[in-house]
């Protein structure tokens, strides 16, 4: 269930947006295990163009948020909760589109989405059933969350969205966190238009994302290593 922000969080963003507005960053920087700050020695510059696909509330463990607020950076927010992708909106100035990634755009596709807040995740993405099922009860024990019937979204293309986005520039960096379906959203994107010099993915199969990006980019580095996925740098070559 996706619940309206309690007075906690409001609390919290009021306080995070009277720091933003005298150019203190200390509660703008909210990416998990430090990303936000590994990403920024290698992509150190001002006015870049970024793509976060899995953006959940446009603040929380956002890769991002930082790079938008205090580096000018714009670009293109995806995440398929509609309740979610309203508070990105509130939170953030970037474009905001609602949709679940897929390799191919077929018209009026959709996907089916298990709702388990920061895990949530596209049925089949994980593997079977039985694999969906154990991920999100562990994500709603871990998170405190209250079990909600699975929701019905667009299914896009990662290309069909930075269109619609009206994304002109080169994209600086892709930030790809779709629990388990990274791959798919991969192939929704045409490197031969779509090429971003960055793309940062948590993956759970490092060797399957490899091949698909073996042609373009090379593996820079690995920023976090949780056990059960990594966070992977990859640059075009």
């Amino acid at each position: 269930m996706i619940l309206a922000p309690s007075v906690r969080q409001v609390l919290r963003r009021l306080r995070r947006r009277c720091c933003e507005s005298v150019g203190v960053a200390r509660y703008s920087r909210p990416a998990l295990n430090g990303l936000d700050r590994k990403l920024e020695r290698v992509l150190d510059m001002d006015g870049g163009t970024f793509v976060e696909a899995g953006a959940n509330d446009g603040y929380e463990q956002s890769n991002t948020y930082y790079l938008e607020k205090f580096r000018g950076w714009s670009g293109l927010l995806v995440e398929p909760v509609p309740q979610l992708a309203a508070e990105c909106r509130k939170n953030r100035s970037a474009v905001v589109l609602e949709a679940a990634l897929t390799e191919q755009d077929i018209p009026g596709a959709t996907a089916e989405i298990h709702l388990a807040g920061l895990m949530s995740t596209v049925t089949g993405a994980l593997g079977d059933e039985t694999a969906t099922d154990r991920h999100v009860r562990k994500a709603l024990e871990v998170q405190g969350l209250r079990a909600a019937a699975p929701l019905r979204v667009p299914a896009r293309s990662l290309s069909q969205l930075i269109d619609e986005a009206g994304i002109r520039l080169p994209i600086d960096l892709l930030s790809l966190d779709v629990e388990g379906a990274e791959v798919s959203a991969l192939r929704g994107l045409d490197l031969k238009r779509h090429a971003p010099r960055y793309i940062c993915v948590e993956a759970r199969d490092r060797e399957r994302i490899a091949a698909v990006l073996e042609e373009r980019y090379r593996q820079v580095e690995i920023l976090s290593d949780s056990g059960s996925h990594q966070d992977i740098l990859f640059a075009l070559r």
